[in-house]
C-alpha cells in the first residue's frame, strides 16, 4: 500500500502563488510516476502535472504550462507543485497520485493510488 498527503491549499486572490506538497510512504519502491490532478465542482479530474519517479521527466497540461511547476524534494518522498499566476479558473480540489505502470499517462486510469485532496479557491 501506498499512502499519499496533500497540504498547502488554501483561499488565495487572483496573481497570487501557492505551493502544494505531497508527502508520499507506505510500499514506494514500485512507485514509477506521480502526478497532480484537480477537479472543479461539475466537471471530470483534469491532469495537471506530473513526474517520473526516478528520472524526474515532468509533464505539464496545457492549461498550467508556464504557470505551474512539479518537483520532488531531495531528501524526501514529498512531492510540490509550484503555482504562479493563479486565476479563478484554477479553483478545484487538487489531488495527487501514484501510479507503478511502465507508461506514464495522463488520465486517472494510470494512478493506483490517490490522496484525499486540498482545496485551492482563488478569488477574482
Amino acid at each position: 500500500q501506498v499512502q499519499l498527503v496533500e497540504s498547502g491549499g488554501g483561499l488565495v486572490q487572483a496573481g497570487d502563488s501557492l505551493r502544494l506538497s505531497c508527502v508520499v510512504s507506505g510500499r514506494t519502491f514500485r512507485t514509477r510516476h506521480v502526478g497532480w490532478f484537480r477537479q472543479a465542482p461539475g466537471k471530470e479530474r483534469e491532469f495537471v502535472a506530473g513526474r517520473t519517479w526516478s528520472a524526474g521527466r515532468t509533464f505539464y497540461g496545457d492549461s498550467v504550462q508556464g504557470r505551474f511547476s512539479i518537483s520532488r524534494g531531495n531528501a524526501d518522498n514529498t512531492t510540490y507543485l509550484e503555482m504562479n499566476n493563479l486565476t479563478p479558473e484554477d479553483t478545484a480540489v487538487y489531488y495527487c497520485a501514484t501510479g507503478a505502470g511502465v507508461v506514464f499517462g495522463t488520465t486517472p486510469r494510470y494512478y493506483d493510488y490517490w490522496g484525499q485532496g486540498t482545496q485551492v479557491t482563488v478569488s477574482s
